[in-house]
């Protein structure tokens, strides 16, 4: 009786059309494709975070489109510009960079007001602890004296801190509160 199953099995199994093989297989390679996305993401991030003059005045962002990676953000120095691009190209898995980082404008007018800003911002007892990381996670972007602050903030009343005491520094024009209040 189980060699007649056995027999039965085999028979039907072969009486499958083989068009359908490819629809069985097709799903665990569907699961491994956000893994793989995840990786790449976590492998850009980590790349452009060990940029040596990476700082708190530049925001780099990306995008990933297959293995297609987007650039983007704001940098003070133009070398930083062609640093991220170049070590996000060597990154396993990326086929193309597509540099999209503005270079800030030198002027000796934002670069007083991104000092101001930095303390202003990091010296309030409640920020400080965002500037003892390598990278702080709130960034001060200052273009011909308008700020945006781009990056993470812990919950909503320090988002909301940092934008009032950015408010309150001297000749800054405006500010944009861009920060991000983290899902923790």
């Amino acid at each position: 009786m189980a060699a007649n199953r056995r027999f039965l099995i085999a028979v039907l199994l072969a009486a499958m059309p083989f068009a359908s093989l490819p629809n069985m297989f097709a799903a665990p390679q569907k699961q491994t494709e956000p893994k793989a996305e995840q990786n790449l993401i976590k492998e850009v991030r980590h790349q452009l975070v060990l940029l040596p003059y990476y700082s708190v005045f530049d925001n780099l962002a990306f995008q990933v489109q297959g293995s297609k990676v987007i650039l983007m953000g704001q940098v003070v120095r133009p070398s930083l510009k062609s640093d991220a691009a170049g070590v996000v190209k060597n990154v396993e898995g990326v086929s193309s960079v597509e540099n999209n980082i503005e270079v800030l404008p030198p002027s000796p007018m934002d670069d007083q007001l991104r000092r101001a800003l930095f303390r202003a911002i990091y010296s309030e007892p409640q920020l400080s602890r965002y500037a003892q990381s390598a990278v702080p996670s709130i960034h001060i972007i200052v273009k011909s004296g308008n700020v945006t602050l781009e990056g993470v903030a812990d919950n909503e009343a320090d988002k909301n801190l940092a934008g009032l005491r950015a408010n309150g520094v001297p000749n800054v024009f405006s500010v944009k509160n861009n920060l991000v209040v983290s899902a923790s």
